[in-house]
Parts: C-alpha cells; structure tokens; sequence
C-alpha cells in the first residue's frame, strides 16, 4: 500500500471510501481502509471532497493534523498485526487491550511508538530499531 507517491496513496483512502459508502465490493486492504475511515467520522466530509483534498499539504507548522497520515499509520500498525511482524506485537497490542479495552486506543499508542520509531530512524541515518520500538509499546502497558 505505501508508496512515495501521496496522490497515489491518497487516492486509495478516497477510492475505498467511496466504494464502501456505495456498498460496492472491496478488495481487502480497502476494506481495512474503509474500516478505518469509518472510526474517524472527523475525516468523511473530506473524503467526500477528492478535488479539494486530494493535494492539499498539512505542514507540521500549521499544527494540523494530517488525516491521510494518521489512518495511513492505522493501516501500518493493522498489517504489522496480520503479517505479526516485528515478531511479539500481536501479544503487545492483546495484553495493551485487556489493558485498555479500546483497541483504537491501543493502535494510536502503537502509532506513536511507530512514529517514534521511524523519526529516531531516519533523523540518525540508520535502519528502524524494532527492539526499541516494542519497548516503547511495552512502556505504555
């Protein structure tokens, strides 16, 4: 799903969305995709607009979210579940749920450990450390 294209990507979430709320049939990672954006009831209006949306910047001075970003992560921490990598995740986000008992809770503390991760990665030049970021999960049990 991820690719260095943002129109290409951006176009899944509105592509998927439209086809749910069509009642068209999905494929499976658009139905992850339209799942989540059925949870962020704060970005349908914007799905709903793809001309006015599609290449619209969130920069990070502005302090505005990025909604494509924030389900986009969703979607990262969803796949690392179902392919159960890196290896201990699934038992992280089950003992972070008992936890919690909001597994969208857990996945936007996952989420942040991810972005953590990925920050910490690309800011020291060097590959993601995964043992770090399951710590990270960890800590928030």
């Amino acid at each position: 799903m991820f690719s260095q294209d943002r129109h290409q990507l951006r176009q899944m979430f509105f592509s998927a969305w439209q086809k749910y709320c069509k009642k068209e049939p999905l494929e499976p990672l658009e139905q992850m995709v339209a799942a989540i954006v059925a949870q962020h009831s704060e970005y349908h209006a914007l799905l709903e607009d793809e001309a006015g949306n599609l290449d619209k910047d969130y920069p990070a001075d502005a302090g505005e979210t990025n909604p494509f970003l924030h389900m986009a992560l969703h979607v990262a921490v969803q796949e690392q579940l179902g392919s159960q990598q890196p290896e201990g995740i699934v038992e992280l986000f089950q003992v972070l749920a008992n936890k919690l008992q909001d597994p969208h809770e857990v996945e936007h503390r996952i989420m942040n450990c991810l972005v953590e991760m990925m920050w910490q990665a690309q800011h020291d030049e060097r590959p993601p450390d995964e043992q770090h970021y399951l710590e990270c999960i960890r800590k928030q049990i």
